[in-house]
């Protein structure tokens, strides 16, 4: 990576040249409503983080490499450019956007690198252009036009309807009393069709607004608001929030607070939890020097639903050599979004589940040209193209796993993306 102190100097024809200067904090308020319609890009939470229209560099790849061929473009992509960064935050300078398909085959996965970045942290601001052999000149900044509601939304069955559906759940719990596995996450899709093309601007606006807790995010079509960090690597310090054991919310405070009580000590929500924080932990020791792994969840409150969660935080000792997208292949796909043991299960996803999972409960994110990044899971979420919509949810099976319960659930996590699409 090299730099320039003089934005005006001319880069070799080709090379991607950003340059980032501080922003004033009131044209940045609203960071998604800067979003235009064409391929928005987007990752926000509590009204801070990125968002990015235009392409300046695009990687796409697929299979068993996915990552490493992304992480090596990556890498090249980074030295080769010309960065000018006045701030030097995470998130500022040279900045990629990122989602990757679930599983080596099927599925395609994407690295796009936006012409202009919008960032927010707390009261700092700033923009990035990217252009390629010389600055690209800066947009002025505006809210866009209100985006149009989706009209006529029609719900059908995906690839399972929920008879069929809890029949696999009840085949995965066989398996696991068989002593074949400790748990299997088994997902199913619902397919929202709409008459006219959805722009995907009106639920993201929507599900910034309802879930300011989650993680709020666009990348080429797969969108949502997941509860889930995979890794965050800011400044040598990594961590990772584990989500698993489910409850839903009735919407009256006192049973609901009965009900976190009841959720923090079931037996099964526990065990479920307990195997995918281990197997968070496992995967970050080889890249940390120190580890702090609690020793009980919390109890994290959505809207919708009450989910056991752990932070998991570790001081990485390899930040110069291994990139928060290299960890994010090292953890994917976690206990939380697999099973345990996690080869196993990913085994009898593939024979038993009946579909293909694309994105679903693939990492999501951005990173910088110094590798530090946010990878979030892509759960609560939806893929988009044209007027359909495709929405996924998944639920942690283990031996006591009731499939009416679990289909409950499993309704109970498509309501973020459901409720985002009313007009």
């Amino acid at each position: 990576m090299t730099t320039s102190a003089t934005p005006g100097d001319q880069a070799p024809a080709g090379t991607l040249v950003a340059r980032t200067r501080r922003l004033d904090p009131t044209l940045a308020e609203a960071l998604v409503d800067l979003l235009p319609a064409e391929r928005p890009l987007a990752w926000l939470r509590r009204g801070d983080g990125i968002v990015g229209w235009g392409v300046a560099a695009e990687l796409r790849t697929s299979g068993s490499t996915r990552f490493a061929d992304a992480a090596k473009w990556w890498s090249e992509t980074t030295a080769r450019a010309d960065i000018l960064d006045e701030v030097h935050e995470p998130g500022t300078g040279l900045v990629s956007f990122g989602a990757f398909a679930f599983a080596d085959e099927p599925g395609s996965s994407v690295l796009v690198v936006p012409s202009v970045v919008v960032g927010r942290r707390g009261d700092l601001a700033w923009i990035t252009t990217v252009g390629r052999g010389a600055p690209l000149e800066e947009p002025e900044l505006a809210p866009t036009d209100l985006p149009r509601a989706p009209v006529g939304v029609t719900y059908a069955d995906g690839a399972l309807n929920g008879e069929q559906w809890m029949s696999v759940v009840a085949d995965a719990v066989a398996r696991i009393s068989a002593g074949d596995l400790e748990k299997v996450v088994l997902a199913r899709d619902l397919v929202a069709t709409a008459t006219e093309p959805i722009d995907v601007r009106w639920p993201l606006r929507r599900l910034a607004a309802g879930y300011p807790m989650c993680w709020t995010f666009h990348v080429d079509g797969m969108f949502g608001a997941t509860p889930e960090m995979l890794v965050r690597r800011e400044r040598g310090l990594v961590t990772s929030r584990v989500l698993a054991g489910t409850i839903r919310r009735t919407g009256d405070d006192e049973r609901d607070l009965a009900l976190a009580a009841t959720l923090a000590r079931s037996s099964k929500d526990l065990e479920e939890h307990e195997y995918a924080v281990r197997s968070v932990a496992d995967a970050l020791e080889p890249h940390c020097s120190s580890m702090n792994v609690p020793e009980a969840p919390f109890v994290l409150h959505l809207p919708n639903v009450m989910h056991l969660a752990t932070d998991v935080n570790g001081v990485v000792h390899d930040a110069a050599t291994v990139s928060s997208l290299q960890l994010a292949e090292a953890l994917h796909p976690s206990a939380a979004v697999g099973g345990t043991p996690t080869p196993v299960a990913t085994v009898l996803i593939e024979q038993i589940e009946g579909m293909d999972r694309g994105r679903y409960a693939g990492p999501v994110g951005w990173m910088d040209a110094s590798g530090d990044g946010e990878w979030g899971i892509a759960l609560r979420s939806a893929s988009h193209e044209g007027a359909s919509i495709r929405l996924f949810a998944g639920c942690g099976i283990v031996a006591d796993s009731d499939p009416e319960s679990e289909l409950a659930e499993s309704q109970a996590k498509f309501v973020p993306v459901r409720d985002s699409l009313v007009p």
